[in-house]
């Protein structure tokens, strides 16, 4: 199998948690591979991640330059393609961004593309066999991809469990003057930083999170009197902020708010992967949904089938009798 190269997006010289779930990914994808990071941006902040990569990977690619300072796809594709071999399998990040990367990159390399990847099922010969889901998450379709030219994949954030951090001791491998001329006619403009609410989830270590099936406004109050006896807050997905139930500084999602709770409690909320894109971390999942089929029982720690109009009162007295 080719060489493996796993693309980690970072912020304020931090590298995102997706880094653990890629390297989680690329030990299923091929155990017995050394995979080698990528970090691309500019000055102190791209050191400073490169430096803490290293930690997990045995070799950290980075690559320095004023114009990748702010994530542009455009921009990174040109400075991976001058840098990687053309039969490169390379990891990414199934977000916003990485919706951006792929499929460009894989056209760049001619290579085969892969979107939303949430698990890998082995390889025969050149074929690959992956698995994603469709429909929102309801049907999981098993897949043959032919990486005999390499691979370009997006990894579904929270499909892979993390990894620890380990002790590696990697070295850095800097490729900054190797990325050419990586000049383009997108260009940044700006950071627009997300609205702050009277509320901070993404300061709180247990959320009470709601979804489609809380049915109406006036049903919030339940959710928040259950919140309120957990010492917890009130988030919700998107369907609750588009109805103007609950302002956007409390979505969870792609689209909203990235947060890190130590416990999840997720109420009516089918966990669609922009949803669970969100969340970040390891934590302790409970899922109430009256679909048994729901994407998020696949995730949760603990799925409980039922009305959650029934369940939140029931939890909240028992709770309180505590």
């Amino acid at each position: 199998m080719a060489q493996i190269f796993a693309y980690i997006p970072h912020k304020d010289g931090v590298a995102d948690d997706i880094a653990y779930e890629i390297q989680a990914a690329a030990g299923k994808l091929d155990s017995n591979a050394q995979v080698t990071a990528i970090v691309t941006g500019s000055g102190d902040t791209l050191d400073k991640v490169a430096g803490h990569l290293t930690s997990l990977f045995k070799e950290v690619i980075k690559i320095g330059h004023d114009d990748l300072a702010y994530p542009n796809a455009e921009v990174v594709r040109k400075a991976l393609c001058n840098v990687l071999p053309s039969d490169a399998i390379i990891l990414a990040p199934h977000n916003t961004f990485g919706m951006d990367l792929v499929p460009g990159l894989s056209i760049k390399f001619d290579s085969a593309c892969a979107s939303d990847v949430i698990d890998f099922e082995g390889t025969e010969g050149a074929t690959l066999k992956i698995v994603r889901q469709v429909l929102g998450g309801i049907i999981s379709t098993h897949n043959d991809l032919d990486i005999s030219n390499g691979a370009v994949i997006a990894i579904r954030p929270g499909a892979f469990a993390p990894v620890e951090d380990g002790s590696e001791g990697g070295t850095i491998v800097d490729k900054s003057g190797d990325a050419g001329d990586i000049s383009t006619k997108r260009r940044f403009l700006e950071i627009v930083e997300a609205e702050v609410g009277d509320v901070d989830i993404t300061k709180s270590d247990v959320l009470v999170s709601i979804g489609r099936g809380i049915e109406e406004e006036e049903n919030i109050g339940v959710a928040q009197e259950l919140a309120e006896a957990m010492g917890a807050v009130v988030s919700c997905s998107r369907p609750i902020v588009d109805a103007k139930w609950l302002e956007k500084s409390r979505q969870v999602g792609t689209s909203g708010q990235t947060v890190k709770p130590k416990v999840y409690l997720a109420l009516g909320i089918s966990g669609s992967f922009q949803h669970m894109g969100g969340i970040k971390g390891d934590p302790f999942i409970i899922a109430i949904n009256k679909n048994a089929n729901a994407p998020i029982f696949q995730v949760a720690d603990v799925g409980i089938i039922g009305d959650i109009l029934e369940f939140m009162p029931e939890l909240t007295e028992k709770i309180k009798d505590l």
